[in-house]
């Protein structure tokens, strides 16, 4: 009997939110990393209310330029990362999720819209566990 030990696509998604989290968790300003996780956490609600492309645009709007790292812009990064590289979704744009969006189709919103919301499933409960958020955010 062959055993399969290949990772779940949960799985997957845990190690690469996991992963995205201890980046965070080693910038050096702790209002930086809180709003990443804040960020993240309001995610989710402004994506249902809006949808995807709206909140990707809303995170990327308040995202500072001049700012190194600015996390409104390593929380799109890791979405880009997570959806159009490790997923694989066809999106036209493989280094922006927003993009993709943008130009994408109907077929290519609904999948990247469940794919981000498991994936921020993952994220936001590593960065609660890392103590990056608090109950006001």
């Amino acid at each position: 009997m062959s055993e399969n030990l290949s990772a779940t696509l949960d799985q997957q998604r845990a190690k690469h939110a996991w992963e995205a989290i201890q980046r965070v968790c080693a910038w050096k300003e702790s209002t930086k990393r809180k709003d990443y996780a804040g960020q993240a956490k309001k995610l989710p609600i402004r994506l249902m209310t809006s949808g995807l492309g709206q909140a990707l645009a809303f995170i990327l709007a308040k995202a500072d330029k001049k700012e190194k790292p600015d996390p409104c812009r390593q929380l799109h990064k890791d979405l880009s990362d997570w959806t159009l590289t490790h997923r694989k979704l066809p999106g036209k744009h493989p280094d922006s999720l927003l993009k993709s969006v943008c130009y994408g189709d109907a077929v290519f919103l609904r999948r990247a819209t469940d794919e981000v919301l498991a994936y921020l499933e993952w994220l936001n409960r590593f960065a609660e566990a890392e103590g990056l958020t608090d109950g006001t955010e």
